[in-house]
């Protein structure tokens, strides 16, 4: 029996700033024919927010560093406005959106992550994706909306780290559904110049990724990213992409990754 197509977006970086290039893009996200889901982050509205109330936001290897008071503000912001705002906004361009975090309707559960070798703090790792409960909502005719927020099976909320949340997504839906997970940001894809925006790699697999890392080309937060995304495809993930908000419906460019 065919798989239906299903559509897992992760959206962040500059655009989730920028309030024009958020709504070209979810106007992009309501073209997108079939079910879907949205992941978003938010991690600069947070940092701003951290920064006016006094808080110092701290970063190892591109991941935020979470403490009771960081907690509070990123669940706030991510699960709060910025969930609801663009909730908001696809409701008004006729699409079905629903916002959620890992703990509505036990969508996500997670575990604290271990504090060794790094104490990130309130951070989350995800343990499980409830796969029927998502079918079932993408089933009734709404698209999921995730902000980065889980909860252990304890109640404690947990920054989860949204690149992260999207491939767990992915894979769990992914024996179910013909996957396509794309992650969409301000750049055209992975670059080689990070200033050039023409320096497009247009194929990244594990063994190029490592090379890329060791020669400081793939730095920061695009190391996350693209650890998500190699295990994504590895876990039976159709396909992968790396590319600009603008091209989200263009499948020819941007950066695919491979096995």
């Amino acid at each position: 029996m065919e798989k239906m197509k299903l559509h897992v977006i992760k959206i962040g970086g500059n655009i989730i700033d920028n309030p024009d290039a958020l709504n070209s893009f979810l106007a992009n996200f309501t073209l997108i024919p079939g079910y879907k889901i949205l992941v978003h982050g938010g991690g600069k509205i947070a940092t701003q927010m951290a920064k006016n109330l006094g808080i110092e936001t701290q970063m190892v290897d591109g991941r935020r560093v979470t403490d009771e008071k960081s907690l509070q503000i990123v669940t706030m912001v991510y699960a709060g406005w910025i969930n609801k705002s663009i909730v908001a906004n696809l409701q008004s361009k006729n699409c079905n959106a629903l916002g959620l975090t890992g703990p509505d309707g036990g969508l996500i559960k997670a575990k604290k992550r271990n504090p060794i070798p790094i104490d990130f703090g309130f951070v989350g790792d995800i343990v499980d994706v409830n796969t029927k409960g998502l079918t079932d909502l993408l089933q009734i005719g709404f698209s999921p909306i995730f902000a980065p927020i889980t909860a252990n099976d304890k109640g404690q909320l947990l920054n989860t780290n949204a690149d992260t949340l999207a491939q767990s997504i992915a894979i769990g839906l992914s024996s179910g559904f013909d996957v396509d997970l794309v992650y969409c940001f301000e750049k055209r894809g992975v670059l080689k110049e990070p200033k050039d925006d023409n320096s497009v790699i247009p194929m990244i697999n594990a063994t190029s990724y490592a090379a890329l890392k060791k020669e400081g080309i793939v730095t920061e937060g695009m190391i996350p990213k693209l650890e998500n995304a190699l295990l994504a495809i590895s876990e039976g993930v159709k396909l992968v992409r790396l590319c600009h908000a603008d091209d989200l419906n263009d499948a020819s460019q941007g950066t695919q990754i491979k096995a």
